[in-house]
């Protein structure tokens, strides 16, 4: 991972301008996303969609089905690039420390992890789910990798449930402890930003429960960002909504602010309606 911090630069890629502003606009800014526009072939699943995700919060992306959420998701960290049929227009400015970082989605993981909807172990012992993605990006040193594998499982609440089993398959391990696992496979890089998509919809509400309490633990250092058919869950956790809506053409973002203001008075009649369901 190259991180520039006072360098600007472009790079295009399938339509897509990745850039670091010529200064740094707003110091609170994660991700600044202007006039997005995403196509599968001929069918657009993103128009014009433009908002700032800020630092250190967490900002729920949330919508009914089919309105773009994860397709958003992804362009975040360029997991759209590797769609051979994926057309991407508009800006995505991605801030670390006031710098900026760029690469290939393979690179930009050392920077922004994810998390998918359901679990997704490697078929390797616990150990190695943890120890592939530090060797990958270079790590090789035996006691630095051992620190950040105990670390990462250690923040997720885990190290004391598996500490004795770490060369057991991860494939043994219940539901909800996969998904630890591999939010703690995605934090052992350190990265600055977490994307999760839909995390708990496959979990039980004991597994549920702890997942959220780690987002908001987590939020304390890292960007999140979170994509919830759950209205209850972005109550609990987010401190931003960002609400799309399908208007027949493709999705589009048609509200967002803090969540208490989001969900307290939302400014649109679908909002009022989306939130009505709860």
């Amino acid at each position: 991972m190259t991180a520039l911090a006072q360098q600007p630069f472009t790079r295009h890629h399938g339509g897509m301008l990745f850039r670091a502003p010529p200064e740094v606009r707003d110091q609170e800014c994660c991700f600044e996303i202007s006039n997005l526009d995403i196509s599968y072939g001929a069918r657009k699943v993103i128009e014009n969609t433009s908002l700032r995700i800020p630092h250190n919060a967490v900002t729920a992306i949330m919508g009914p089905s089919g309105c773009g959420k994860s397709t958003f998701l992804c362009s975040l960290n360029r997991l759209t690039d590797l769609e051979l049929d994926c057309r991407i227009t508009g800006d995505v400015i991605f801030q670390k420390d006031c710098g900026s970082v760029k690469g290939s989605p393979v690179v930009l993981g050392r920077q922004i992890g994810m998390l998918f909807q359901k679990p997704n172990p490697f078929p390797f012992s616990i150990w190695r789910n943890l120890e592939f993605p530090l060797r990958q990006h270079g790590v090789t040193d035996k006691a630095v990798i051992a620190q950040a594998i105990e670390q990462a499982l250690t923040d997720v609440g885990l190290w004391a449930e598996v500490k004795d089993k770490l060369k057991v398959s991860a494939l043994s391990l219940s539901g909800g402890q996969q998904q630890r696992l591999c939010l703690a496979r995605a934090l052992v890089l350190k990265p600055s930003v977490l994307l999760m998509d839909e995390p708990c919809s496959a979990l039980d509400p004991i597994s549920t429960q702890k997942i959220e309490a780690l987002i908001k633990e987590l939020a304390k250092r890292i960007t999140i960002v979170l994509v919830t058919h759950n209205i209850a869950q972005a109550r609990r956790v987010a401190d931003y909504i960002a609400l799309f809506w399908h208007d027949g053409s493709a999705g589009r973002l048609i509200e967002h602010g803090r969540a208490s203001e989001v969900f307290e008075a939302p400014s649109s009649d679908f909002a009022r309606m989306y939130f009505a369901f709860e």
